[in-house]
């Protein structure tokens, strides 16, 4: 039967899947209607002994108004460059909510919306899914089939048309477009039966519906919630980086078992915003939750710089290789392995899976037997995964490894008796960056900076004949030989994480507005994808480009204002608007970059509603001078902006604009502007000097954050540290630990005299969001700021002010807070050579 290989066949004069023809021999073969491996199958499709199914689904990418042909061809393209560049498989690509059906509306692909969106059906997304061996999903609601029998046929045929003909691997059946209805359970029940006769390891994920009678042919149910950071998923204390919240996430354990259950979906990891550390968030949830679904990504995970994407492929290539025996999962005790740790595997190999949720390193001591369900004897290999990866060494059974595991990140340990079938290198730490059969193998060798390691191969699951390090020969590597290899930089004098200051309690600064002032310049309000673009830079990469061009040239970004680019673009219709609850009011502030002369601000069609009478202005942030305001009717005096987008329309809204202009005839140079009052939507902002519009590519805006006058801080901390070295890629953490209200902590620095901003912050600054507003924590704020050369020996001075919450359910009692000031790195702060291993 070797004709099943090919994906169709002509029978009747009819194209015929592979899917489909292997249904109807079966049948004619008189096995009934499912094929003959399909009884394999489970009744769900998969149980709790199947291996996971990487999955990328595309919500986030795009929301409720669905996706386009383009724009899913992107990212295909981008999943099959990973594929073909570092050999990661994506079982399934899931269109997301607006494909077919949308919230409280059911769909269908031959309605004239879902060929407006794929012009071309669906299959020129089948075929580039299937070339790099991948299978399509989609988002549904439950129901859909109507009040007559032909409306209930063809929903039926439809769904089963995408398991027939496209050999679809997942449905995800949501209550955002509605419950389903009692008398259509069985109807359910049918469809799926049905379109298990053609994909009988169809995937089926129930999120927050009653379905009755179809419970036991769903695959999962949700669990934990979605995990957009910073919009469903922030942290609750102050940490080093955002995903901290990530660290803390729990396993599920059933209750009369002990095991750990597998068929739940915790909705994977979301790449969309506050992207550090997103390589712990992802280990966890494909190695210690190990769901029928991971690795799980949603979103844009285009959004990573270039050289992250090895490390992702390498978190695929890592769990496919290990995902038959990591079904099998055990819960460690929190007082030996602390909190929610994990080891999965077989007697022969486990993996252990750590966690550090505080803000010290801790070492934990992993003994090699039964404890962690390793029941072999002989010689027991111990590798680490993550964070990098490095040979532990080689130790008999019974005996303890000693792992240390960094503040607020995984850590990931595989012990086995039997031969690795990883790359590796002894002696130092190092990442695999390439390994796929038939190509150079590609390990990244790093240390600290300023130390040299003397380094070796042991034996590689692969045969090699050639070796470079950074370009030159290093041939000795191949004949069991060791070489030193000595990592650049200076050599770091004191730990690269550390704690520098607690703050102490002082009267309230005659600069907090400074300071303030500094850090809500140094922040913005564009959506938290723009904040992902601009956090990763550039890419050299086409397939990455084309994603991410994807996704910024939607219509609808432009059109919901979320980035303040579109002040500065040229474009009277194009607006930056206010999508967010303002702060006290807010304020639209303008940082022309640098100090600049200039005679006049004008803002070009701003609503009506937006009338402020007088701006302050300032060069240095502490003195602010007042300015008159001029507001005239625009030549066109009206504007449609998008007031709500949804499944099937938008609707406008017709304002009325009006053109403001500032005099700053005589004000000398300039940097920053701030206009109080809720700047809901403007469209330019340009400057004149002398008539002439000056250049504004490093002009920024944000308009949501409180003008200082409005809530002055009532409480503040301050600490002083002079640093003496900083690793690269250093960054300082102000902790805020304790409460302090929405909106109710700000901190900055004085660094020789002048004042620092944070320009990211966890949980993130406000947003005027792409899909839905980020949370507004109450407690536990941590601000961020680059380390940079100049910082180095010089007095430094961490503040913390505290203002009034404009939330009054939560009263929150001055002084609570108790301020400490960080730093650390991110990557760790390695050097690095490149070695090459050729076959």
């Amino acid at each position: 039967m070797t004709f099943l290989r090919f994906t169709s066949i002509a029978l009747f004069g009819q194209k015929i899947r592979a899917g489909a023809l292997m249904a109807l021999i079966a049948a004619f073969l008189g096995f009934g209607s499912l094929a003959a491996g399909a009884e394999k199958h489970p009744l769900a499709g998969a149980d709790e002994s199947t291996p996971s199914r990487s999955h990328y689904f595309s919500w986030i990418n795009n929301t409720n108004e669905g996706s386009t042909e383009a724009q899913t061809l992107a990212n295909l393209d981008f999943f099959k460059w990973l594929h073909d560049e570092y050999g990661m498989e994506l079982d399934i690509y899931a269109f997301d909510a607006g494909t077919i059906d949308a919230p409280r509306y059911y769909g269908s692909i031959y309605s004239d919306r879902f060929k407006e969106h794929y012009p071309n059906g669906l299959d020129p997304i089948y075929e580039k899914a299937k070339s790099f061996g991948c299978r399509l999903g989609v988002w549904l609601g439950p129901d859909g089939f109507g009040d007559t029998a032909a409306e209930e046929k063809a929903r039926t045929d439809m769904l089963v048309k995408l398991c027939r003909d496209y050999d679809f691997h997942l449905f995800k059946v949501d209550a955002v477009c509605g419950q389903l209805r009692t008398e259509k359970q069985d109807a359910f029940v049918r469809m799926l039966k049905q379109c298990r006769t053609y994909c009988p390891d169809l995937i089926v994920l129930n999120h927050r519906l009653n379905l009755g009678d179809g419970v036991p042919y769903v695959t999962t149910r949700l669990w934990g919630g979605e995990a957009y950071i910073d919009v469903w998923r922030s942290n609750r204390t102050a940490a080093t980086h955002n995903r901290a919240c990530t660290i803390g996430l729990g396993v599920l354990v059933d209750r009369e078992s002990g095991r750990l259950r597998r068929l739940v979906e915790d909705h994977g990891v979301c790449l969309s915003s506050a992207l550090d550390y997103w390589e712990d968030d992802l280990y966890l949830q494909a190695f210690s939750r190990n769901l029928i679904l991971g690795p799980e990504l949603y979103g844009s995970p285009w959004f990573l710089r270039d050289d992250e994407f090895p490390k992702l492929a390498r978190i695929y290539n890592l769990c496919r290789r290990h995902r038959d025996i990591a079904v099998n999962g055990m819960l460690l005790p929190s007082e030996t392995f602390g909190p929610n740790a994990v080891s999965r595997g077989d007697d022969k190999t486990r993996i252990v899976v750590l966690r550090n949720t505080g803000w010290e390193p801790v070492t934990y001591s992993i003994p090699l037997d039964e404890t962690i369900g390793l029941d072999s004897e002989g010689p027991i290999h111990v590798r680490r995964l993550h964070v990098s990866e490095e040979i532990l060494g080689t130790f008999r059974k019974g005996e303890h490894v000693d792992v240390e595991v960094l503040p607020f990140r995984a850590c990931l340990v595989v012990a086995s008796s039997e031969p690795s079938q990883e790359l590796g290198v002894k002696g130092c730490t190092y990442e695999v960056v390439c390994d796929v059969a038939g190509k150079p193998a590609v390990i990244k060798l790093m240390g600290m900076p300023g130390t040299t390691a003397t380094v070796s191969l042991p034996r590689q699951p692969r045969t090699f004949s050639k070796a470079t390090l950074d370009g030159h020969l290093a041939a000795g590597l191949l004949k069991g030989k060791s070489i030193d290899v000595a990592f650049g930089g200076k050599k770091l004098a004191g730990p690269w994480h550390r704690k520098l200051n607690t703050l102490v309690p002082v009267a309230v600064p005659d600069d907090a507005e400074a300071l303030y002032e500094a850090t809500c310049f140094a922040a913005n309000n564009n959506a938290l994808e723009i904040r992902s673009k601009y956090r990763s830079g550039p890419t050299a990469i086409r397939q990455v480009a084309e994603a991410r061009d994807a996704f910024f040239d939607q219509k609808l970004l432009v059109e919901r204002g979320v980035w303040d680019r579109y002040l500065f673009d040229d474009d009277p219709d194009t607006f930056f608007r206010l999508r967010t609850g303002a702060i006290w009011g807010g304020a639209l502030r303008i940082d022309l970059g640098k100090s600049t002369d200039i005679d006049t601000i004008v803002l070009r069609r701003v609503d009506d509603a937006f009338k402020p009478t007088e701006a302050q202005v300032s060069a240095d942030l502490r003195t602010w001078r007042t300015v008159g305001v001029k507001i005239q009717a625009e030549s066109t005096p009206t504007a449609t902006v998008l007031r709500r987008s949804y499944t099937v329309g938008k609707e406008w809204t017709e304002i009325t604009v009006n053109k403001l202009s500032i005099d700053l005839a005589g004000a000398g140079a300039i940097r920053y502007i701030r206009i109080p009052g809720r700047a809901a939507n403007v469209a330019e902002i340009i400057g004149l000097r002398r008539g002439k519009k000056i250049d504004r590519t490093d002009w920024r805006a944000s308009n949501v954050f409180a003008a200082y006058p409005k809530a002055p801080a009532q409480q503040a901390w301050c600490g002083q540290f002079v640093l003496d070295e900083a690793a690269k890629d250093s960054y300082l953490v102000v902790a805020c630990i304790g409460p302090h209200g929405r909106d109710g902590a700000y901190a900055a620095l004085r660094v020789d005299g002048r004042y620092v901003g944070a320009p990211r912050r966890a949980v993130s600054y406000p947003a005027n969001p792409w899909e839905y507003g980020n949370n507004r924590a109450q407690a536990g704020f941590s601000y961020f700021f680059d380390v940079t050369k100049d910082m180095i020996g010089k007095k430094i001075q961490a503040v913390v002010m505290q203002f009034e919450s404009e939330d009054k359910r939560r009263k929150v009692e001055l002084g609570q807070l108790k301020p400490q000031v960080w730093i650390t790195a991110y990557p760790v702060p390695y050097e690095s050579k490149e070695l090459v291993l050729e076959e």
